[in-house]
């Protein structure tokens, strides 16, 4: 279990602590309207009201002692910028901080965050992606041009074994598992595949694409 720190309680911040909650996290949330924080009273250990650009306000909380702090704040950059510096001042272990472009981006790493996140268009990537091909049911970026697909047997697999389709060989993709139901990560060179049911599948994304005609 870690201790995790969030602060900004906007929707990216709540739904951070929903998940953590979900996670079994021990999570305290800091955001300086009372009426944000109230929205996600269920899914924290501990809501404070504060401003995290108060050096002293960070002061008390002992910044240090958390596994992971968010800096969630996404209306205000300033503010998000000088409390990411701070986190690290006072002895954060690692901050992660939400950026909106690649300039906050330089920025924030240049003052203390540890990695940075971007929800708008890390959404709006798989948004694209998603629902502009048909036969993609989930999709999940990786790195180097790689993700992990969800997709749907094609007919020319249907009854084949994934040994005779060579799938790595002839396409260089892997398949992880099968959804049949429930997802089963129990594949090997004797399974057998029926068409339109889902799998998922690591590769390159362009080399996918090609491949499925997606």
């Amino acid at each position: 279990m870690k201790n995790v720190l969030v602060i900004g309680a906007g929707r990216f911040g709540r739904y951070t602590c929903q998940k953590l909650y979900e996670l079994g996290e021990q999570t305290v949330l800091i955001d300086i309207q009372e009426d944000r924080i109230a929205k996600a009273l269920e899914y924290t250990t501990t809501s404070l009201i504060g401003d995290a650009t108060d050096r002293a306000f960070l002061e008390t909380i002992g910044v240090s002692n958390f596994d992971l702090c968010v800096v969630a704040i996404g209306d205000n950059f300033m503010s998000s910028l000088e409390t990411t510096s701070l986190l690290k001042e006072l002895g954060a272990k690692r901050v992660v901080s939400r950026a909106a472009g690649t300039s906050q981006e330089k920025f924030l790493l240049r003052n203390g965050a540890d990695s940075v996140v971007f929800p708008e268009r890390q959404l709006g990537i798989w948004t694209a992606i998603r629902y502009s091909y048909d036969n993609i049911s989930n999709y999940f970026e990786l790195v180097d041009g790689y993700a992990i697909f969800e997709l749907n047997v094609p007919d020319s697999w249907d009854g084949m074994r994934i040994e005779d389709i060579s799938p790595r060989r002839k396409y260089g993709l892997n398949i992880l598992g099968i959804k049949e139901g429930r997802l089963n990560p129990n594949v090997d060179g004797d399974t057998v595949l029926h068409a339109g049911v889902p799998i998922l599948v690591l590769g390159n994304e362009e080399q996918v694409r090609k491949e499925f005609r997606l």
